[in-house]
């Protein structure tokens, strides 16, 4: 499994030592799971991951900034208001953050 170290988040309600390790694991499991490139609905990563639905949403979009690895994520329209989601990881990035 690989990991991304030194994951750097904050926010107002942030707390280092009660929500570090926490978050930390989800955005990694998310990544493990998304890393493959594959189309996923919110409730497919949220089950395998998990994390509420919601809470797979914010890390997806974590992917897209830069200290998360700048990643893009892709979004398209299934049907009635459902979305499903891709992580793209360009061969010049390094997923080891």
């Amino acid at each position: 499994m690989r990991y991304q170290y030194g994951l750097t988040f904050d926010g107002k309600d942030y707390d280092h030592e009660r929500d570090n390790v926490r978050l930390t694991g989800r955005m990694n499991r998310i990544f493990e799971l998304m890393k493959d490139g594959k189309w996923r609905t919110l409730r497919e990563v949220s089950d395998v991951s998990g994390t509420p639905e919601a809470s797979a949403s914010s890390a997806l979009r974590d992917f897209r900034k830069a200290k998360f690895g700048g990643y893009t994520v892709e979004k398209r329209y299934v049907s009635n208001g459902l979305y499903e989601y891709k992580l793209i990881i360009d061969d010049t990035q390094d997923v080891d953050l």
